[in-house]
């Protein structure tokens, strides 16, 4: 009997204690066993792993595909806490234009006490748990790591419509490794949309797996595109396609975000989206939601360079092609 009292004792105090742990990132140890220095993987149950089976069997997907999907889950849980992390702040001040500070760092390119705040928010939840990975953030200098993995973080893609109380902005976390982009979310505050994607694991809306649209020529198409505020010497090749996807397309909407921009191309609302003079933070994370949902991703010559150039076309497989032929000259067409 005073074995059993001991035994429910130690149960109740071990119970305590774990109530007591501060919740701020998905629980983990490391992968390469006790004393590894490595960033390791949660453990996942089997209802979890078997409903990630599920899904990714409605995208056609195979489990062979997803490399390393516990590690990945643990650093997409990370992303994810970034994002909403940087949201609280936001909407702190959403709606109090006037209470905050307004900066412009370059022509019609602004920011804000709120921007910083949040970056700082996300910044020191990732210094926190990953203190060697590096981070390249919008509003402040990049460090560096030896890890070989690099964090997007865009804290406020949409400062303009923010501050003018148009509702259309959103936090985008992503993280690459030296083989790509890992893991990605973006979040919309306003509407509780949650966009995620790891790789070779799919895309998802609030826990759903998303596609492209079905959309198979141009003339079908519902574009949307950014205008080169950062680069108006680029104004006329910028005009000059525009010009030919106004005649081609079904329609463009310009609406100032482009991570919301690339999530919606990866959930179908929108078919194509291109834009010139990018950073980025601006496109890490929607770039990797769009080639898990089914679509291409490249930059205006059909290669692999747009973090270098900043120019991106992401679309559906059967519009992309025709995307890319008018954005490849559009001087000539001027």
């Amino acid at each position: 009997m005073a074995r059993r009292a001991r035994s429910r004792e130690t149960a109740r105090r071990k119970a305590r204690a774990r109530r007591r742990l501060p919740v701020r990132w998905p629980r983990s140890r490391p992968a390469g066993g006790k004393g590894s220095q490595a960033h390791g993987a949660r453990v996942v149950t089997l209802t979890a792993a078997r409903r990630r089976a599920i899904e990714r069997s409605r995208l056609g997907r195979t489990t062979h595909e997803s490399a390393s999907p516990a590690t990945v889950d643990f650093h997409l849980g990370a992303a994810v806490a970034c994002a909403r992390a940087g949201a609280r702040i936001i909407l702190d001040y959403w709606g109090k234009r006037g209470t905050y500070s307004i900066q412009e760092k370059g022509r019609n390119d602004f920011v804000t006490v709120v921007d910083r705040r949040a970056e700082e928010a996300i910044v020191g939840l990732i210094r926190d748990r990953f203190p060697d990975h590096a981070i390249i953030a919008e509003e402040s200098s990049p460090t560096h790591g030896p890890s070989g993995f690099r964090w997007y973080i865009d804290p406020l893609d949409g400062t303009t419509n923010f501050i003018h109380g148009y509702p259309l902005f959103c936090v985008s976390v992503g993280l690459a490794d030296p083989q790509g982009m890992r893991a990605a979310a973006v979040y919309d505050p306003l509407r509780d949309e949650m966009f995620t994607a790891t790789r070779g694991g799919g895309a998802f809306l609030n826990g759903q797996p998303i596609r492209v649209s079905p959309a198979e020529k141009l003339s079908q198409a519902l574009l949307v595109t950014g205008f080169p505020f950062r680069s108006l010497d680029r104004l006329d090749p910028y005009l000059a396609s525009f010009r030919s996807f106004i005649l081609g397309s079904s329609g463009i909407r310009r609406d100032g975000s482009a991570a919301l921009n690339l999530a919606y191309v990866a959930c179908g609302r929108y078919d194509g989206f291109w834009e010139m003079s990018l950073s980025p933070w601006d496109i890490a994370a929607g770039s990797l939601l769009v080639r898990e949902a089914g679509g291409a991703v490249t930059d205006f010559q059909g290669r692999e360079g747009y973090f270098e150039s900043g120019d991106i076309l992401a679309a559906t497989l059967n519009v992309h092609p025709a995307m890319l032929r008018i954005l490849r000259e559009p001087i000539k067409r001027i």
